[in-house]
């Protein structure tokens, strides 16, 4: 009866890992003989790691992360020794309690994009909000929003995310409409909020992006204030990988 009543009070409460795992505890805190309190910090330990786990679970399927692009699968070997020794630093989630921004800039193929996501997903076992979206995507749905009225809702549903990875910044150039939400969205999560973008394209050739000079600078100023920047001059890592397969297949013919 006891036991139908714990379950049933258990389930009221919401907590199932606690009502998975009291029997099994209660007989460890027996044979151990725990005080009451150090049974009860137990259970309530495997509840709050249980949560957690689901926590993390729900935080990397909503950040659109490509999940395969982790640390462990980097190439650490290629980085500058600078960017190298930065990862540990960025992978500890701190910059993001200064709203600061990563700005990753390098050739195509050179691990601009898996580098970042990897910091996401480091990022997300520290329980933070990640949002993963190429430029030309978020851009067409901000365009979509402004054009039912919605933007500001919009970016209050960004707002919600610690840290904002933009991918391909540049990589299609916008028109002055496009150049006008983006710039939008970047002024709006200045220091609010950290965005971590990708682009081949240097400062030096951000015009092309913005189209204005003025509008080029302001965008550059709000998110150089307060940045780190990761300059990956590397040859390009899928050219790389293609050339030594054709290079082994050649040894083996």
């Amino acid at each position: 009866m006891m036991d139908r009543q714990l379950d049933h009070n258990l389930r009221e409460l919401h907590l199932p890992a606690i009502r998975e795992c009291y029997k099994e505890q209660s007989e460890v805190a027996l044979a151990e003989s725990f005080s009451y309190e150090q049974y009860l910090m137990g259970l309530t330990e495997q509840e709050c790691e249980a949560r957690r786990e689901k926590r993390m679970v729900r935080f990397l399927k909503d950040s659109k992360l490509p999940l395969e692009k982790t640390l462990a699968s980097f190439d650490r070997k290629r980085l500058p020794q600078k960017v190298d020794a930065q990862l540990n630093v960025l992978s500890d989630g701190s910059f993001l309690d200064r709203s600061e921004n990563i700005l990753a800039f390098g050739n195509p193929g050179s691990g601009k994009t898996h580098l970042l996501c990897a910091i996401g997903q480091e990022l997300i076992l520290k329980e933070r909000r990640v949002l993963f979206k190429s430029c030309s995507l978020l851009v067409q749905e901000m365009l979509i929003a402004k054009r039912d009225l919605k933007l500001p809702q919009y970016l209050k549903r960004l707002a919600k995310y610690d840290a904002l990875i933009i991918d391909d910044i540049g990589y299609v150039q916008q028109n002055r409409e496009e150049m006008e939400v983006l710039f939008t969205l970047l002024a709006d999560r200045y220091e609010t909020g950290s965005v971590m973008i990708t682009s081949n394209l240097p400062f030096s050739k951000w015009e092309l992006i913005f189209k204005d000079p003025m509008t080029t600078a302001a965008a550059i100023d709000r998110l150089v204030h307060h940045s780190i920047i990761l300059e990956l001059n590397l040859s390009s890592y899928r050219l790389e990988h293609s050339q030594n397969k054709q290079n082994k297949n050649k040894k083996k013919q």
